[in-house]
């Protein structure tokens, strides 16, 4: 099987293993159906000498027919009949290939440059998928519609979904799409300098800028995978793009309670706005010492400023009242790594997927 799969491919690369020459001259016949040698010679930067050579070679693949008359006509093979081994070739080809691929592992690496508009659009594909329960996304508006049916999936799967649009000129008419099929809640900001990104589930993150989707080599983007990184990316996303935007629609399909939460800010905006006791079970660490801990009770009081700067909960415990923050928490006694929000009871953290 190795050396059928290694003659393929060197099949398939003979194939088009074309100079320069030889495309020109393949290009100036299709356009014209039939050339003689000095024609070609006449339309394209091919010098006389070579033309011959380089028609021949042509023929030999099979893309052109050489009639022998005076002058000799170089005619066109219909491209369907001269690709169609190549077409079978690759598409057996890229089966064979799909089955030895296996994806690099991540876990040893916390953040990754990647600098090809095909990887920025696969890897924000990828993250979309891995979103277990919040997803987080700033995309232009073609990168919405490319992406729509993955986020519509993701909704029915009971993800929540921020969804920034820029720039907000060019964003869909809510009139003509439906953004709470993709998305719990719609913004749409200013300008094109607001950059692409995703972050699933507080973790798995890219950052690019527009430009790196429009084939400037010069461009790049940023993959995180690592919690604490990913965290730059949703605050900054928090901070500076969603506070500065404007909300298309809201209030979208809600997940049920109890629910997993990446970003504290996020919970908080929940328990203002549904009334009601709210139960907490929070894992994260103690800011002072940086033990692991896990905070269980009532929640009797949440701070949260509009800036989204400032975001906490008030936790009755056993021991007394806990102050939790979001991560790399300063001003709480807790930073909270991962947050459950139950309506009755605190929730069980066997218990929620």
């Amino acid at each position: 099987m190795a050396d059928e799969l290694r003659l393929t491919m060197e099949r398939v690369g003979e194939r088009f293993n074309l100079g320069e020459y030889e495309i020109d001259a393949y290009l100036a016949v299709l356009e014209h159906g039939q050339l003689t040698a000095s024609e070609i010679a006449d339309r394209t930067s091919i010098p006389q000498p070579r033309v011959y050579d380089t028609v021949r070679s042509l023929s030999d693949r099979g893309l052109v027919e050489l009639r022998e008359s005076r002058p000799m006509k170089i005619v066109a093979v219909d491209p369907d009949d001269a690709f169609a081994n190549v077409k079978t070739s690759l598409e057996e080809l890229i089966e064979e290939l799909e089955a030895r691929y296996t994806a690099p592992a991540r876990d040893t690496e916390a953040v990754s440059l990647v600098k090809s508009r095909s990887t920025i659009l696969r890897y924000i594909e990828e993250i979309i998928e891995a979103a277990e329960y919040e997803l987080v996304l700033s995309l232009t508006p073609d990168l919405l519609r490319r992406f729509r049916d993955d986020l519509a999936a993701a909704i029915d799967s009971g993800v929540s979904i921020d969804l920034l649009v820029t720039p907000a000129s060019r964003a869909p008419d809510p009139e003509e799409f439906n953004y709470l099929d993709v998305a719990t809640i719609a913004r749409a900001r200013r300008g094109i300098t607001s950059p692409v990104l995703a972050v699933a589930d507080g973790e798995y993150s890219i950052y690019a800028t527009q430009d790196a989707l429009r084939d400037d080599r010069d461009r790049y983007g940023v993959i995180f995978n690592r919690s604490a990184l990913g965290f730059l990316v949703s605050g900054f996303f928090g901070t500076v793009l969603w506070s500065t935007a404007e909300t298309i629609v809201a209030n979208g399909k809600r997940r049920p309670f109890p629910r997993r939460y990446a970003s504290i800010r996020r919970a908080v905006k929940d328990i203002r706005e549904i009334e009601g006791d709210f139960y907490a079970s929070v894992s994260g660490r103690d800011i002072e010492t940086g033990d692991p801990i896990v905070v269980e009770g009532r929640v009797i009081e949440t701070a949260f400023e509009d800036t989204e700067e400032v975001a906490s909960l008030h936790i009755e415990t056993e021991e007394g009242v806990v102050e939790v923050g979001g991560l790399v928490a300063a001003l709480e006694d807790v930073e909270g790594q991962e947050i459950l929000l139950g309506r009755d009871e605190v929730p069980n953290r066997d218990e929620i997927v």
